[in-house]
C-alpha cells in the first residue's frame, strides 16, 4: 500500500472517529431531552436542539412516545452504524481485504444502514399522518429527512457485501487448490 493510501486511511479512520462521537453526543443529548420532557419539561428550551414536544405529550402519550421512539432509535443505530465501521477499520488488513470478518462487518453495516433507513421512512410517514391531526411540529423532519438516502445506500452496501463474500469464497477456494 502506498503513503498516500495509507494517509487517506488514516484520515477517514479519523473522521470516522469524529462522526462517531458527534453522533453519541446528538443520541446522548436527545436522551436527555426526554427524560428531561418527562420530570422538568420547562428545561427543554434550554438542552440540546430545543425539542420541545411538551403539547404533543399533554395531548397524547402514545404520540409522544412513539415520535420520540423513532428518534431515539434512528439516533441510537447511526451511532452503532459507526461504531461498527470503527470496528471494521482498525481490523481490516489492506493486503488480504477478502476475509470472513470484512464481510461480515460489511453485511452488518448494511442491515443498519438499511434498517435506519426503513424505520426513517416509517417515521417521517408517522408525523406526517401525526401532523394532519396538529400533533407534531414541523421541526421534526430534520431527524428522518435523509430516508431515502440511508434506503439507497443500504441497498448499494448489502451488493458491496454480497460481492465481498463471493471474494472470500474465490479467495479460499484459490488457498485450497494451491
Amino acid at each position: 500500500m502506498t503513503k498516500t493510501n495509507n494517509f487517506v486511511f488514516w484520515a477517514l479512520y479519523t473522521v470516522a472517529w469524529l462522526i462517531f462521537v458527534g453522533l453519541c453526543i446528538e443520541a446522548g443529548g436527545l436522551l436527555v431531552n426526554f427524560f428531561f420532557s418527562l420530570y422538568k419539561p420547562e428545561f427543554v428550551q434550554n438542552l440540546y436542539q430545543k425539542l420541545d414536544l411538551t403539547e404533543m405529550y399533554k395531548e397524547s402519550k402514545a404520540a409522544f412516545f412513539g415520535i420520540y421512539s423513532f428518534i431515539l432509535i434512528i439516533s441510537i443505530l447511526k451511532a452503532c452504524l459507526f461504531y461498527i465501521v470503527i470496528r471494521l477499520m482498525h481490523k481490516m488488513d489492506l493486503s488480504k481485504p477478502f476475509n470472513t470478518y470484512v464481510a461480515s462487518k460489511i453485511s452488518q453495516i448494511s442491515y443498519f444502514t438499511l434498517s435506519i433507513g426503513l424505520l426513517s421512512f416509517i417515521a417521517r410517514q408517522l408525523s406526517k399522518n401525526l401532523m394532519h391531526h396538529g400533533f407534531v411540529p414541523d421541526n421534526l423532519n430534520l431527524f428522518w429527512a435523509d430516508s431515502q438516502a440511508f434506503i439507497l445506500m443500504g441497498a448499494v452496501i448489502y451488493i458491496i457485501a454480497t460481492i465481498f463474500k463471493k471474494g472470500v469464497e474465490i479467495q479460499n477456494e484459490n488457498d485450497l487448490t494451491v
